[in-house]
């Protein structure tokens, strides 16, 4: 089964966050086997860039505000050919803080969702909605529209 990790500096601290994350990693469930890691938060970029070039497996993608924007049907593109080469894919959530540039470094791109700001609890729930999305687009669902 197709492998995705996806690294998260910091916890999701309120219920209604975890709640919804739970609700995307059950359903991402058929479609992947979903590996969700929470960093702790560290005193300088760079020591939760070593904790999270630690977690991180085949093909990163580090979601940054300067990071290049797509629509849904071309993030589940990015998806497929990921896993059609058989790769696992590591999608990376920075602190509050952001992301060291030796993440962005080694990372195979860098992905923006929007030119806001978004609370990085926010984002995990908004990235494993657009991930559950992107598979139900390659499965031909009804829910994307």
């Amino acid at each position: 089964m197709f492998k995705v990790h996806l690294v998260c500096v910091g916890k999701l601290k309120e219920s209604y966050w975890r709640e919804a994350a739970a609700e995307y990693s059950k359903r991402l469930s058929r479609f992947c086997a979903l590996d969700v890691r929470e960093l702790p938060e560290r005193a300088t970029l760079s020591e939760e860039a070593a904790d999270i070039l630690r977690a991180a497996k085949g093909h990163i993608v580090a979601l940054a505000v300067e990071g290049k924007g797509c629509s849904s049907e071309a993030f589940a593109g990015k998806v497929a050919a990921v896993r059609d080469k058989g790769e696992e894919l590591t999608l990376l959530i920075g602190s509050s803080c952001g992301l060291a540039p030796e993440v962005k470094a080694a990372s195979k791109e860098l992905l923006s969702f929007s030119a806001m700001t978004f609370p990085h609890q926010m984002m995990r729930v908004i990235l494993l909605e657009q991930l559950y999305r992107a598979f139900m687009i390659l499965s031909g669902s009804e829910y994307h529209k």
